[in-house]
């Protein structure tokens, strides 16, 4: 019998791109709404409590909404959103950061799916923490720069539409000046940091890609690391992963620059450990799509991994 699925907010960025990756697979069945009943309470409430699961790709009370019209028990629930990422009762929806994620997404009848700036982050971070690489009061900081895509539809219609009054011709553009962006608890909490890392996003003039980088000084750590260790644990963390690469130190040495397109169109996320042993300083760097493995591929993903399927399955790899 098919999954029963239902894309709750199907018409924005993310449901697109969802749909794009599901509609082919034979045993999903999509529950759509027709654009007349797509805004419809009880339309909606239908066809959230009348699936399988259901992926929510709502703004974060939109989101909430939704879930509190879900009275079947047996609905399962993706949340695209950032509104349940650090709610007790909801599984983290990144299935290669903890050993015992994979069995507890199998499980969850709610999972909170990743920010796309905390993805890169997460995989950077978060085994460097487990393995006493970095201690859990490191003064932890990460610069990133992601496409306007992450913005959604007003910051599509920002860069792209010279029609609407906030159109823009920046090319590029640091935000969160005020050191407050929704995504900060969601990194502290799920690597394990005990204060608030800060966070330096940017945007820039690309539809889609994204770049997380996290400077380390390698010579305030315990036991002095040098840029392989570094390198080394993360290697091991994602030894066999089929969509998160560490890259080798000979590739990564003969990169003089990094493109924050080189993974578009894919769900796949590149690790970079640049450094230098000398200066006792590393520059460790995420590459991925905040719209594959940042938004719409990770919910497939975690799709994926709660009814047991093939992890990569429908995925663009």
């Amino acid at each position: 019998m098919a999954v029963r699925l239902f894309i709750d907010g199907a018409a924005g960025t993310t449901g697109l791109e969802i749909r794009d990756r599901v509609k082919n697979c034979g045993d999903i069945e999509l529950i759509a709404l027709d654009d007349r009943v797509r805004k419809d309470a009880a339309a909606r409430k239908a066809a959230l409590n009348e699936s399988d699961i259901v992926i929510l790709c709502l703004p974060d009370a939109a989101a909430r909404e939704a879930v509190a019209l879900v009275e079947n028990p047996a609905v399962r629930v993706v949340d695209a959103s950032s509104a349940h990422r650090v709610a007790d009762g909801w599984a983290y929806g990144f299935p290669e950061l903890e050993k015992k994620r994979r069995t507890e997404l199998r499980a969850a009848k709610r999972v909170a799916n990743p920010g796309c700036y905390p993805t890169g982050f997460l995989a950077i971070m978060r085994p460097l923490l487990r393995e006493n690489v970095l201690p859990a009061d490191y003064p932890a900081t990460s610069n990133a720069v992601s496409g306007y895509s992450g913005g959604g539809r007003d910051m599509i219609a920002e860069f792209e539409n010279e029609s609407v009054p906030n159109h823009t011709r920046e090319t590029f553009r640091i935000y969160s000046l005020q050191i407050e962006h929704k995504h900060v608890p969601e990194m502290q909490v799920h690597s394990g940091l005990n204060h608030r890392p800060l966070f330096a996003p940017g945007v820039g003039r690309f539809y889609r890609g994204m770049l997380v980088e996290v400077p380390l000084q390698l010579w305030a750590l315990k036991g002095n690391p040098s840029v392989k260790a570094i390198r080394s644990v993360l290697a091991d963390s994602y030894w066999n992963e089929p969509l998160i690469e560490v890259i080798g130190p000979e590739q990564a040495m003969s990169r003089k620059t990094l493109d924050a397109e080189e993974l578009n169109n894919t769900d796949r996320l590149r690790i970079y450990v640049f450094g230098n042993d000398a200066q006792r300083q590393a520059r460790v760097v995420a590459v991925l799509d905040n719209l594959g493995k940042g938004a719409a591929g990770a919910c497939v993903q975690n799709l994926n991994a709660m009814l047991g399927w093939p992890e990569t399955r429908g995925l663009m790899l």
